[in-house]
């Protein structure tokens, strides 16, 4: 048996033999509720940040409007510039938390691009370290994160409040 035969990443288990909602997980609900449980670090007026339950690496944000749009050409230029303004918020909170090498932020179009939720427009911002992709991920398909999401929620909250 090969090395990549054996290699565990017991956190996806949630997600793939989960439920799946029958409603869109970036339509967010109006009340604050359910922010911390949905892992929602900052609301703006119309749009919002949200950690991703299932990240490429810690600190792996995405930022969606409230409205439920899928390209960039359904957003009026209000939503399109707090989104700007919360991507860029976002990279700023994650150098002070993480202090990264690099950033990814990016947003796949349509379910042929790579969006995994097409239905719903949202920005992927992710932190990135010289050396993140380990033997791990090169040879296993397996990223290792570090840091449990409540505790990354934790840090990253209160820099998104000051």
């Amino acid at each position: 048996m090969s090395v990549r035969e054996v290699l565990w990443a017991p956190w996806r288990l949630e997600y793939i033999l989960g439920p799946k909602p029958d409603e869109c997980v970036f339509c967010l609900p109006s009340d604050t509720g359910e922010d911390e449980e949905r892992l929602v670090v900052h609301r703006g007026r119309l749009s919002y940040v949200i950690m991703n339950k299932f990240p490429y690496n810690n600190g792996h944000l995405m930022v969606a409007p409230y409205r439920h749009v899928s390209c960039l050409t359904d957003l009026d230029d209000d939503e399109a510039i707090e989104i700007m303004l919360l991507v860029r918020k976002s990279v700023a909170v994650l150098h002070r938390a993480f202090r990264p090498h690099g950033v990814n932020a990016g947003l796949n179009l349509g379910e042929a691009a790579g969006a995994g939720i097409a239905a719903h427009l949202h920005f992927q911002i992710v932190p990135r370290w010289n050396g993140d992709s380990s033997f791990m991920a090169v040879f296993g398909e397996t990223h290792v994160i570090p840091e449990h999401l409540r505790s990354t929620y934790t840090r990253l909250l209160p820099l998104f409040a000051g």
